[in-house]
């Protein structure tokens, strides 16, 4: 899937510097993020790859064909105005996937209404105080944490970028606030660019269940990593969006609706009749 992306000129360089632990475990995960794994490098019939999984994801995307699950229509690509200049629109981009972070889309999507209502910029935002902003975003989770990470990295963002938004995932994420997951998708997004798999709690449950990795993963990141050594990258843009509406319609966290599965006689985790 193509999601509307606003492209544009690139940042410029240039991040904060964070501590030398920290710095060193960013640099790790940055170079698993830019080394191109599922690019199709490795022989085909050298890879590991889950059996039946071509069958599974064709009947997720059966599933998934009405587009009408919440990350459909309230998700962070509906999020941004799409007429606001594109340096603007990435960091609507940016800000809405911050929101996102352990909050339902509902949500999210009010929030960024009234943001947007404000006229939502890297300026207004730092003309804001901190009280103002909280109660806009409320009651998005951990909003007062939140309210601190989208100051900081608003001023970053005017300092060291001209007020855009960084172009590369290592970057973004030595933005406070700004994970992993997140700033895949900023770049699937806001910069049109696929540098990585965008894994949340729904892309990581469902990739155990369906045993789309080799051994089973405790973190989002262990699964992204796993699926990038794999998956054709032509598919990486694509699993988020169908995984995470599949996950919250059918593939639930808790009692899965197995019996209206289409995997059902094909899912290693299903719970059959």
């Amino acid at each position: 899937m193509s999601l509307p992306s606003p492209a544009g000129i690139q940042g410029t360089a240039g991040t904060p510097r964070p501590s030398s632990r920290r710095r060193r475990r960013r640099k790790s995960l940055a170079i698993a993020y830019e080394a191109g794994q599922g690019d199709g490098a490795e022989p085909r019939g050298e890879r590991w790859e889950p059996p039946a999984w071509r069958e599974q994801l064709e009947r997720i995307r059966e599933m998934r064909s009405s587009r009408d699950a919440p990350v459909d229509e309230m998700g962070v690509h509906k999020c941004y105005d799409i007429s606001a200049p594109p340096q603007v629109m990435r960091y609507q981009v940016l800000l809405a996937l911050m929101l996102s972070s352990q909050t339902k889309d509902q949500v999210t999507s009010a929030a960024m209404l009234r943001l947007r209502q404000r006229g939502l910029t890297v300026d207004s935002v730092l003309q804001m105080d901190e009280e103002s902003l909280g109660r806009i975003i409320y009651p998005v989770g951990f909003w007062r944490n939140k309210v601190k990470y989208i100051k900081q990295t608003t001023a970053i963002l005017k300092q060291k970028y001209g007020g855009d938004i960084p172009s590369t995932v290592e970057e973004l994420v030595q933005l406070p606030g700004v994970g992993p997951k997140m700033a895949h998708l900023a770049m699937h997004i806001a910069w049109d660019s696929v540098a990585g798999i965008a894994v949340d709690t729904h892309v990581h449950r469902i990739s155990n269940r369906l045993k789309w990795v080799k051994k089973e993963t405790k973190y989002p990141e262990e699964t992204r990593v796993a699926l990038e050594e794999w998956l054709p990258r032509d598919l990486w843009k694509e699993i988020n969006w169908l995984l995470v509406g599949f996950g919250q319609q059918t593939c639930l966290p808790v009692n899965p609706r197995c019996s209206q599965c289409l995997n059902q006689d094909i899912c290693p985790a299903a719970k059959r009749p």
